[in-house]
């Protein structure tokens, strides 16, 4: 670590703002660093930081009492502090800054005792359910378009081009052709989350833990294989995945005799880890869960049919989570629900009885915040910094394409107001979106989802979808720019004067 940037402010603006900066210089000089230091007085902002000075620091040191734009300092190794901490002990502070120092703006920032986004240094919980869905979701999606365009041949028209009855008419050769896709649809939905458990497992234990698990949850998803009404559905096949997943760690730590070590990943271990999890699922788990599941499910479907309101709620709950940590453990929570809900629902169910308030819902939200930020840049110019501007621009990107992540660094610079907005705007979305009767199949949760994926949304789909999106990213802007105050002018420089001075008329 060579290069150190810094920035020093106090309340006043005066004399601990300087002190702080001198103390910093000093020490690292002394200590064999190289350092910067921009100090943020009453004049303004002196010494300021260039981008290629802070692209080339290994450290940034935040020495400040005041608010400092931060969001400058994305991507790098950050410490914050106050700038009695330097003036005191700079030795020490910037000792403390290597050893605690986190990057600043990425995956897995922690404000306070909340983390946004994902961490992406561990493997936790919500990494292995994701590892899981990112192999269902193209299962998901491709039965689901194959079984909807069964289903809409299905209905039976009259003369007067009024539905009569629904059926397949097998004699004609296109009814005989659309039975059979409404068969391979309905072998997706049967496979779906079998497949889900597996990579969940694989992402803990490894390929030995697949098949195990693809069995046992598709036993714990067989209504006539339990004897219940129903299956246990995404939750009993989390649960199944998790226990071989951590069988499957506990089986290959034993020190096999070297005679059956070619054979212990193929097949002894397959094969005692379906054993055991088959008995667990049929003596034990199986019919308390599908018992769980099915009330949980006729609840929520009964809270649909009868309160007009409930979409509308649970969608603004569902999008008050997506924006509330961008991508950290409450908005992969509410993601895992939606998910449950709209793939355990939709292959119970079918398409017309499956439940999509969730799944919209948090689709609806999740490029809100880094959209919000984008817009509130554009129409409150005067109250971000350039940095912030360009930071927007990448936060743009990312949200057209529905990664929620791009609003990141402007959370951990400001978290409080950026939390409100956030949570704000991303509920009113799903709100909105859920109330509205959307169903979202697949695809890309943002504006951009209308014509990248398959969203179901009457009467005009592209419109209906971005109309609602476009509210929720509104309130997000019009709250950062309303509570933002404009950021302060700093007075030009020698250099500035000078070439101002320097410029020629034009005739």
């Amino acid at each position: 670590m060579k290069n150190i940037v810094a920035v020093t402010a106090c309340a006043a603006g005066i004399a601990h703002t300087y002190m702080a900066a001198e103390s910093l210089e000093k020490t690292a000089k002394e200590l064999g660093y190289n350092i910067k230091v921009e100090t943020n007085g009453a004049i303004g902002a002196e010494n300021e930081l260039a981008s290629e000075e802070i692209e080339q620091a290994d450290l940034v040191i935040i020495a400040a009492d005041i608010r400092v734009d931060m969001v400058r300092f994305t991507g790098k190794k950050l410490y914050q502090t106050n700038s009695i901490a330097a003036i005191e002990d700079a030795a020490g502070l910037i000792e403390m800054a290597i050893q605690k120092g986190e990057i600043f703006g990425e995956k897995g920032t922690k404000v306070g005792k909340v983390q946004i986004g994902n961490d992406k240094g561990k493997t936790n919980f919500f990494t292995h359910i994701m590892s899981g869905i990112s192999y269902m979701v193209p299962m998901v999606i491709a039965a689901g378009l194959i079984l909807t365009i069964a289903n809409l041949y299905a209905f039976q028209r009259d003369d007067m081009g009024r539905i009569v009855e629904w059926g397949f008419d097998t004699k004609t050769t296109m009814g005989l052709l659309m039975s059979h896709l409404f068969q391979v649809g309905q072998v997706g939905f049967k496979l779906m989350i079998p497949l889900f458990a597996g990579f969940v497992a694989k992402s803990i234990a490894d390929k030995p833990a697949i098949a195990p698990a693809m069995i046992g949850a598709y036993i714990a998803n067989d209504p006539e294989l339990l004897g219940t009404k129903a299956g246990g559905g995404f939750i009993a096949a989390i649960i199944v995945a998790f226990i071989v997943g951590y069988m499957v760690k506990l089986l290959k730590k034993i020190k096999w005799p070297k005679i059956v070590q070619p054979i212990v990943p193929i097949m002894i271990i397959p094969f005692i880890a379906t054993l055991i999890i088959s008995l667990i699922v049929f003596y034990v788990i199986g019919e308390p869960i599908a018992f769980g599941m099915d009330k949980m499910y006729a609840g929520l479907t009964w809270l649909n049919d009868n309160y007009s309101s409930a979409p509308l709620l649970i969608g603004m709950i569902c999008g008050a989570m997506i924006g509330f940590d961008l991508g950290g453990p409450v908005n992969k929570t509410a993601l895992v629900f939606a998910t449950a809900i709209f793939t355990d629902t939709l292959a119970k169910y079918g398409v017309n009885d499956a439940n999509f308030v969730p799944q919209t819902a948090v689709q609806a939200a999740i490029s809100v915040a880094p959209l919000g930020v984008w817009v509130a840049t554009r129409f409150f110019k005067n109250k971000f910094s350039k940095d912030e501007k360009v930071a927007a621009s990448a936060a743009l990107g990312m949200g057209l394409v529905g990664v929620t992540e791009g609003a990141i660094p402007f959370v951990a610079a400001d978290p409080v107001r950026m939390i409100i907005a956030n949570v704000t705007g991303s509920a009113v979305a799903g709100g909105l979106a859920a109330a509205s009767g959307a169903r979202f199949f697949g695809g890309i949760g943002s504006p951009l989802g209308t014509f990248i994926g398959y969203i179901d949304h009457q009467p005009i789909p592209f419109l209906s979808w971005i109309l609602c999106i476009t509210a929720g990213i509104a309130v997000t802007a019009l709250i950062i720019g309303f509570s933002r105050k404009p950021v302060p002018v700093a007075p030009p420089n020698e250099e500035e004067i000078r070439s101002e001075g320097n410029e020629q008329p034009n005739f």
